[in-house]
């Protein structure tokens, strides 16, 4: 596929705000887990909390979207010229040819939680919403691509993408078919999920939640952490000539629908989106120099991965889960993990495993737990999601093919 130029690219999580923040504590091996202490009733659990949400409303003007998912958005949008970007490329093509893609998993559902718990009467007598929760866009799933569509006064295609934890990496390969069909020439692309009981009693009730700090791939893991997170990209149409420094060179997407929540168990999904990526770029997998797994921390995801990049890529690769140090961020993870794999790409490092020890006999020598620090051509990204949902990304620098 021809390549797309990424002109910026930003992420906010448990670790800190912007790219400086994650690059920093990916280096330093420091996490942003905590014991949970989200909620009136908190799960006894490991989460990846934003701090400083509570305290940080959107602008007036946008009040109408006011919720803690649209303020994560809000807040990691400032960073790292994101919005500079943004406004050169509308200076250069207009609002309209801007497409805007974004990923979430439950968008603003922890409004509507709240809504509920706190409903009343109307003057007939019938169930409704308090008062400050009668805006209906908080209670839609498209929620977050509403409120960053005003936020940002772009006026090209506007979609929000819901696939589970393969939301905000879909978005690229969405973006681009966008760009390369001539619809747009450049999009905003991202993705932001926020903590809510939903989510933490949701994973709970299906058995996936531990107790410790998530340890993906270690022989003992035994489930994940939640977080939450948010981050965007901005990609444009290359130049006539032109050799961006970073690129998106391919995707590849699968829908195995073998069950609601359970990985297919050969991989069948996610070796086709991951050889479909591989393809799209024009690469061997040898040359990828480091791939971001999914790697949740449950036993069955991270062994039935393991096996599908074992029969993929040679033992020369160096793969990590970095959800140790964010936690499952599920429809954030495609994007925070994509920029852990263009901060590979642009600085060197390729990060490590947190919190793991022991790693599972089961899984091949790709799945490195120590960080490390050189010089690649390729990073890849997976990103898989319930009901079969994959999405793997390629991404490159410049003049290497």
């Amino acid at each position: 596929m021809p390549p797309v130029a990424l002109r910026a690219f930003t992420a906010t999580t448990a670790v800190g705000r912007g790219t400086a923040a994650q690059a920093a504590a990916l280096a330093a091996r420091r996490g942003g887990l905590r014991r949970n202490d989200f909620g009136a009733s908190p799960l006894p659990t490991w989460i990846g909390r934003v701090d400083g949400l509570e305290d940080s409303p959107l602008p007036s003007a946008l009040a109408k979207w006011e919720c803690r998912n649209n303020r994560l958005a809000w807040l990691a949008l400032q960073h790292d010229g994101v919005l500079a970007a943004l406004a050169a490329l509308e200076k250069r093509h207009g609002a309209e040819r801007i497409a805007l893609v974004v990923g979430t998993s439950t968008s603003s559902i922890g409004a509507s939680e709240e809504g509920y718990a706190r409903a009343g009467t109307d003057a007939g007598g019938s169930p409704c919403m308090p008062a400050d929760l009668q805006r209906s866009i908080v209670h839609t799933p498209h929620s977050l691509g509403d409120f960053l569509q005003h936020a940002t006064g772009l006026r090209g295609p506007c979609v929000t993408v819901a696939t589970a934890c393969s939301s905000s990496a879909k978005v690229f390969a969405q973006a681009a078919r966008l760009i390369h069909t001539g619809v747009v020439d450049a999009a905003l692309v991202g993705g932001v999920d926020t903590l809510c009981g939903s989510v933490l009693f949701g994973f709970n009730a299906l058995g996936l939640v531990s107790a410790q700090p998530c340890r993906p791939f270690d022989a003992e893991r035994d489930g994940l952490s939640l977080g939450e997170a948010g981050g965007f990209a901005v990609l444009e149409r290359l130049a006539s000539g032109e050799d961006a420094p970073l690129q998106l060179r391919g995707y590849g997407e699968s829908s195995d629908a073998h069950h609601m929540s359970a990985p297919h168990p050969q991989g069948l999904g996610a070796s086709l989106a991951m050889r479909d990526a591989l393809a799209r770029a024009g690469i061997d997998a040898a040359q990828v120099g480091y791939l971001n797994l999914h790697g949740t921390s449950t036993p069955a995801n991270d062994a039935i991965e393991a096996r599908a990049v074992a029969d993929m890529f040679p033992d020369t690769l160096h793969a990590s889960s970095t959800k140790g140090w964010t936690g499952h961020t599920l429809g954030a993870a495609g994007i925070v993990e994509s920029v852990f794999a263009l901060l590979a790409l642009r600085d060197g490092l390729l990060p490590g495993i947190l919190n793991s020890a022991a790693p599972d006999p089961g899984c091949g020598p790709q799945i490195r737990f120590d960080n490390a620090q050189r010089a690649i051509a390729f990073a890849m990204n997976n990103s898989f999601g319930f009901g079969g949902n994959n999405c793997s990304l390629v991404f490159g620098r410049g003049g290497d093919a």
